[in-house]
């Protein structure tokens, strides 16, 4: 059967996927960093840098050095690169069916009309594809994560933490295996994850971004053969710092990716913290301890009016998931490349904004999620009240500190409250009429007959303080 190659909704340019259709406002950011057109553009950047960086350390000798003003005029190339460019340099490749030596001819073309045509053999000098390709992609990915991604993630967190300090006093039953447990606050329990995301934002933040520029299989042969005088390990070493990034001097045709692979795991650590603060909110909302901000105009169910429907958290959830299948996968083929080069990279590559797109996408979600929530004291009250024998800890706990002080009759108190509260119901009343009969010091038994749910909550409130 012949593929059919053209239909009313393809010569529309309908979007065949959901960031660039659907999504596409949330994700736009990215495409200035992480879209085809960008890396072409990062790669004219590279190509530029380099003959700049050339001509200004006398790498090769006879090369007049650029003035500031032509420096100037090629470094606008890059600024003022744009649609016309990208339409340009397509035509371009596909006269040559390569892409780098699209942008070559493209970079070539442009130094004539600024009067630099006899400069043009400088560009692209000793370089093969990849020389050009990784400083391209290390550029792309630091400033997304940098200037989109990062930025995003901190303010999701920020969130987190301030509902944290907003909640840190409100008493809350907590579920360990599902099952009634110690109570704590929901702030936290927020705080925990909190301080859980910007572990990993401090991770990511501290990332490094390698890059190397030293020929065909990594050994500045063809820079050698042409100009041997010249300490090309010094010229590639502060190309690649000169551009911000870290040098990488031992390398095959590519470099390694390894840094990648480390960001992307970070990164994809970070979405799984965050799919566990999207599973236990979904939870919570369950439960009735958070309501969902109602009167917005906004539908719940198609037919169920009284339903305001958790979709924030579970549509990060699912793009979570998609995110982190592609940073999985990112990360564990880049580190791999047969011999001293094979090409999985550079498909695989071209993966990473639809990677980061998703995540980006999920943190929007999130952000919207919580800021649509109402704590719902009164459920969590009634919680807390229905299940008292949650403070059999507290009194076996009193008990066998005051056994270890000499007061006589402490003996077994695990076993004791056990049988008191275990498969049943203990209200306060048989509660504190079994703390009485305990023969418990003054002090301790009033304090035990004090103790509420609601009030055995030990530092949770204070704990919240250890948010940074």
């Amino acid at each position: 059967m012949k593929p059919v190659t053209s239909t009313p909704l393809a010569d529309a340019g309908i979007a065949l996927g959901a960031l660039d259709g659907r999504y596409r406002a949330v994700v736009a950011p990215l495409v200035e960093h992480l879209s085809e057109a960008a890396l072409n553009r990062e790669r004219v950047r590279v190509e530029i840098e380099w003959l700049a960086h050339l001509s200004r350390t006398g790498a090769v000798p006879g090369v007049r050095a650029l003035t500031e003003d032509e420096v100037a005029a090629l470094r606008a190339v890059v600024d003022g690169f744009g649609p016309d460019d990208v339409a340009e340099l397509g035509e371009i490749e596909r006269e040559t069916v390569h892409d780098v030596k699209a942008v070559e001819y493209y970079l070539k073309r442009r130094m004539a009309a600024l009067g630099l045509g006899e400069l043009s053999e400088l560009v692209h000098f000793g370089c093969t594809s990849e020389d050009v390709n990784n400083l391209s992609y290390a550029l792309m990915v630091r400033g997304a994560v940098q200037q989109v991604w990062l930025p995003a993630a901190e303010a999701l967190a920020d969130d987190v933490a301030d509902l944290a300090r907003a909640l840190r006093d409100q008493p809350m039953l907590a579920h360990t295996h599902g099952q009634p447990a110690t109570p704590t606050t929901l702030g936290k329990e927020l705080a925990v994850l909190a301080h859980r995301l910007r572990r990993q934002l401090r991770r990511i933040a501290a990332a490094e971004y390698l890059g190397k520029i030293n020929g065909a299989t990594g050994t500045f042969g063809a820079h050698v053969a042409a100009v041997p005088g010249t300490d090309w390990p010094e010229v590639s070493r502060t190309f690649v710092e000169h551009l911000g990034l870290t040098w990488n001097p031992l390398t095959t045709q590519i470099e390694s990716h390894d840094w990648q692979a480390e960001l992307y795991s970070d990164l994809a650590r970070f979405n799984r913290v965050l799919h566990n603060l999207c599973t236990d909110s979904w939870t919570y909302i369950s439960l009735g301890y958070f309501v969902q901000v109602r009167g917005q105009g906004t539908v719940g169910s198609s037919t169920m009016p009284h339903k305001v429907n958790p979709i924030r958290f579970e549509n990060a959830e699912a793009n979570l998931e998609v995110s982190n299948a592609l940073l999985d996968v990112l990360a564990q083929t880049l580190v791999t490349s047969r011999l001293q080069r094979d090409l999985t990279d550079s498909s695989m590559q071209r993966n990473i904004g639809t990677a980061f797109g998703h995540s980006l996408l999920a943190i929007d979600n999130v952000r919207r999620g919580l800021a649509g929530l109402d704590p719902a004291p009164a459920a969590m009250e009634r919680d807390l009240d229905a299940n008292w024998e949650v403070l059999g800890e507290a009194v076996q706990s009193a008990m066998r500190a005051a056994g270890l002080a000499g007061t006589p009759g402490m003996q077994e108190p695990y076993e004791r409250l056990k049988e008191l509260t275990r498969g049943q119901r203990v209200d306060g009343p048989r509660l504190r009429e079994f703390v009485r009969g305990l023969g418990l010091p003054d002090d301790v038994r009033e304090r035990l007959e004090a103790l509420t749910p609601a009030g055995y909550t030990g530092l949770a409130s204070r704990l919240v303080d250890f948010v940074d």
